[in-house]
């Protein structure tokens, strides 16, 4: 067994890791926030989210402010549990 197999791929992507680290330190964000905070165009976003998502990572809330469509995005216990264990191999490698 290598150092890195603990590594999850799904955050091998810096944005993934950065909506991760955001929404684990959050209740929730909204797709206008984390597109202002990681400097991302709507598109590439959402196809990270839909990433996130389609795997159980993240759950979407979706509901009208006003006129306008707001998605919130909240990580789910799968999501905590895989983001943390993917911390911890992080750890270990910087370790070694």
């Amino acid at each position: 067994m290598s150092i890195i197999d603990n590594l999850n791929k799904t955050f091998d992507s810096r944005i993934r890791l950065g909506i991760m680290s955001i929404l684990s330190v959050n209740d929730n964000a909204d797709f206008n926030t984390m597109k202002e905070l990681l400097g991302l165009t709507d598109g590439n976003l959402a196809s990270h989210l839909r990433t996130l998502e389609n795997v159980g990572y993240l759950a979407a809330t979706k509901q009208f402010i006003g006129r306008k469509p707001n998605t919130k995005y909240a990580i789910t216990e799968l999501g905590k549990t895989a983001f943390k264990e993917h911390l911890n191999a992080l750890e270990k490698l910087i370790e070694n």
